[in-house]
């Protein structure tokens, strides 16, 4: 009984540190900065490290040239990008928030939430 209370502690303990070294790790991957280019440089996107969008620019000649159907494929394309980089790189992150800490699966978990980015 001391045993499984004692377990129960120190997962809480765990459960604490690791609250405040996400904190640092969502601050870090915020001031991150991310990009895209595509079509030859005609659209390029960035994100920081939590995939928000901070920065889209577009070659003047595409607006110009009325170009307004491969804009529409060029910046979903950068855009998707971008977020697949943002996501990549929060893996990684919350991978290394997690080494040392012995959660029983937490590592199944953060497969589903990143889609199987993170690994056992």
């Amino acid at each position: 009984m001391f045993k499984g209370i004692a377990n129960f502690a120190s997962l809480m303990q765990q459960a604490k540190q690791m609250g405040g070294k996400m904190q640092e790790v969502s601050q870090r991957l915020r001031s991150e900065r991310l990009s895209a280019s595509v079509g030859a440089g005609m659209v390029e996107v960035e994100a920081n490290g939590l995939g928000e969008i901070t920065r889209l620019t577009i070659d003047r000649q595409l607006l110009e040239r009325g170009e307004f159907e491969m804009l529409e494929d060029l910046v979903p394309a950068a855009v998707n990008e971008v977020l697949a980089k943002a996501k990549q790189r929060h893996v990684e992150a919350m991978k290394g928030l997690t080494d040392g800490l012995d959660f029983p699966g937490l590592n199944q978990a953060l497969e589903q939430i990143t889609g199987g980015g993170a690994k056992p």
